[in-house]
C-alpha cells in the first residue's frame, strides 16, 4: 500500500525573469522526477515558494507546462530570514509512493546545494 511522502528541492535564478524562475523551476521538477522515479499519477500536490526578491513569474506555470494540469499546485513567498538565500525557489511535492521515506532524494541544484547543509526546513 502506497503512502504520502514529500520531497524537497530547491534551486536558485540570476535574475528575476519569467524565463529564469520557469527554466530553473522546470529543470528542479525533471531531476526529482529522475531521481525518485515518479510518474505524473503519483504527485497529488506541489507546494511552491520563491524568496522575496522572486517575483516575476509563478514558479507553478513551469509544471503547468510540463501537462501537470490536474495536479494541485500552490505558490508562495519565504520568510525573510536575514542573511537567507536569495533568488530561491524552494518546492514540496506531495507523492503517492511505495517507497520508503529514507529512499526518497531530495535534489537541491546550482546556490541553492548549501541548504542540504543547514538543519531545520531549509
Amino acid at each position: 500500500m502506497s503512502s504520502v511522502r514529500g520531497i524537497r528541492g530547491a534551486t536558485t535564478t540570476r535574475e528575476n525573469t519569467r524565463n529564469a524562475i520557469v527554466d530553473a523551476t522546470r529543470d528542479l521538477l525533471e531531476k526529482i522526477v529522475s531521481a525518485n522515479d515518479l510518474i505524473l499519477d503519483d504527485i497529488a500536490a506541489v507546494i511552491f515558494t520563491t524568496t522575496e526578491d522572486l517575483n516575476a513569474d509563478f514558479p507553478a506555470q513551469a509544471a503547468r507546462q510540463m501537462g501537470w494540469e490536474h495536479v494541485a499546485l500552490l505558490n508562495s513567498h519565504e520568510m525573510k530570514v536575514p542573511n537567507s538565500q536569495t533568488m530561491c525557489v524552494r518546492t514540496l511535492l506531495l507523492v503517492n509512493t511505495e517507497k520508503n521515506p529514507q529512499d526518497i532524494v531530495n535534489v537541491y541544484l546550482r546556490d541553492a546545494e548549501n541548504l542540504r547543509t543547514r538543519g531545520g526546513s531549509r
